[in-house]
């Protein structure tokens, strides 16, 4: 008795003792937050190029294990085990060939664009600043308004190219090295994670089953097998999300692509590979990304007409409900199962934890976070007899 009444007292002291402790840890982490915070940024930074090679290797796995069974079907057998190598080799070579198809087709016109762009701006405003005097001719009051108005404005310009604009361009000058070394930082972590990213997808099957027996050495084997069922579910969210997401943005971005050329030939629409690889672009954002490229695409095209950039507007706005109604849930059916709502809510709390990362993969993750907590719901409801609750109009509910 004495035995039981000593252990018993022994483990509330100690479980007091951790609270205290963890208490006590917890306000030391608040009042030093800027400094933990700092060696975070700090070990991101040495650990950039692998989060580069980690997500190249993760998108590119999938196409990799494709081109890998395709290259074991066609070689000998004497000659199979050059599958694997073969196929990061041809991923990384048909990865290396898209991204220069991009950039050599983009990046002129782009070019072409902002000078076309800086060019037409004066011209348009003066043709503007022309079109409302001309309306306002016999009325004296609103002319002096506007012609106040764009004064000001003028005013304003060349107070700002003196003040603000001159001051800035000097601090740039002197920040060049700054600025290069900074380039010079990304470059090298991108080529770093591009050989870590090789690396990753020629060792993949190793990395795998090093972390298979991490897992069941650690955890029990039912556990284990728990834990590496919810790993491959997420990992199935995952792919299917994103797999889904570009090849949804490259039809929308081919769609926008085939509607501009033909208004180019019917109505003098301009810059139409351009325009069309920001809305395929940014359409790789959920919920929001139609509507994020649809404004500098339609701002490119209301330099040269209002009346164009009206049928363009109108022409996204039904390509974004194709999208969102249609061709979206095609492609990513079952991928993540969430409504219109839940998205919204995924978005916005990520977005505002993570940045843009969140809003990228806030989707997926939330999805998975949800799928947890439904089945942990449905399997509660199970064990207490009350699954009938879920019942609506005579439907069986969901099973667990």
């Amino acid at each position: 008795m004495n035995r039981e009444f000593l252990k018993k007292i022994f483990f509330q002291s100690l479980t007091a003792f951790l609270s205290l402790a963890l208490a006590i840890l917890l306000f030391f982490a608040i009042l030093k937050l800027d400094e933990i915070r700092g060696s975070f940024h700090w070990l991101l930074d040495v650990l950039t190029p692998f989060i580069y090679g980690g997500t190249m290797a993760y998108l590119l796995k999938t196409p990799c294990g494709f081109l890998e069974r395709q290259f074991e079907a066609i070689l000998p057998d004497k000659h199979k085990k050059w599958a694997n190598l073969l196929s990061v080799v041809a991923v990384m070579l048909i990865s290396a060939l898209i991204l220069y198809l991009l950039l050599s087709t983009v990046l002129p016109e782009m070019w072409a664009s902002i000078v076309a762009l800086a060019a037409a701006v004066p011209p348009k405003v003066d043709e503007f600043t022309r079109w409302v005097l001309s309306h306002l001719e016999g009325n004296e009051v609103l002319q002096n308004y506007v012609n106040n108005a764009f004064t000001t404005m003028e005013d304003w310009v060349k107070n700002w190219a003196t003040t603000d604009l001159l001051p800035t361009m000097q601090g740039m000058m002197g920040g060049v090295v700054t600025t290069v070394g900074s380039v010079l930082t990304v470059a090298k972590n991108i080529i770093l994670g591009v050989i870590i990213c090789i690396y990753l997808l020629a060792s993949r099957r190793k990395f795998t089953r090093h972390a298979k027996a991490l897992v069941y050495a650690v955890f029990k084997p039912e556990r284990a097998d728990k834990l590496l069922k919810e790993c491959a579910h997420i990992d199935v969210t995952f792919v299917g999300f994103f797999g889904g997401k570009i090849l949804d943005s490259a039809i929308v971005g081919l769609i926008c692509y085939i509607f501009c050329a033909i208004m180019s030939v019917a109505a003098g629409f301009q810059n139409a590979v351009l325009i069309s690889v920001i809305i395929g672009a940014t359409n790789v954002i959920p919920y929001f990304g139609p509507f994020i490229g649809a404004v500098p695409a339609a701002l490119l095209i209301l330099i040269s007409s209002p009346r164009n950039c009206l049928i363009f507007l109108i022409f996204i706005v039904i390509l974004q409900q194709f999208d969102g109604n249609v061709l979206g849930p095609k492609l990513l059916a079952g991928s993540v199962g969430l409504t219109g709502f839940w998205v919204l809510f995924a978005i916005t709390l990520f977005q505002g934890l993570f940045g843009f990362v969140g809003i990228l993969v806030g989707v997926p993750v939330f999805a998975v976070i949800y799928d947890l907590a439904r089945r942990a719901i449905l399997s509660r409801l199970k064990k207490h007899g009350k699954l009938d609750v879920l019942d609506s109009g005579g439907e069986p509910p969901p099973q667990p």
